[in-house]
């Protein structure tokens, strides 16, 4: 069983965030990250770039596949998670940690967000 952090908000598309103000910091979920296996590169958008919520703004490829990173929030990006480009396999190790993808400067109150037992839901 995954964990699913009671403190942060998810998607329907396997993506959490956690809110400090406008700035939404989001990732992918450990359910996530297990179905996909190893993960061995992370595309990230770029600093600066607008995201539109339930929008393709990256991937990640594991050794099974490759899957789309879906913007959880609208807005700019003000930070990537730089260390990914070397160590993508912290997104296994630590999905709700060091694993973080990008930070995000909201444009409006996000919705359609799930809280942690609708997240668990989705995924039993």
């Amino acid at each position: 069983m995954s964990s699913i952090p009671e403190n942060l908000q998810y998607t329907k598309e396997h993506e959490w965030v956690s809110a400090s103000g406008d700035i939404y910091t989001m990732g992918i979920t450990d359910f996530a990250q297990g179905a996909l296996g190893d993960i061995v590169y992370v595309q990230l958008p770029k600093v600066g770039e607008v995201l539109t919520a339930g929008k393709v703004c990256g991937e990640v490829e594991s050794t099974k596949s490759v899957s789309e990173i879906f913007a959880a929030v609208s807005g700019k990006v003000t930070e990537i998670n730089d260390s990914l480009s070397q160590t993508p396999e912290i997104v296994n190790s630590d999905p709700y940690g060091a694993g973080w993808l990008v930070k995000v400067e909201v444009s409006g109150q996000p919705s359609d967000l799930l809280d942690a037992a609708g997240y668990a839901q989705i995924t039993a």
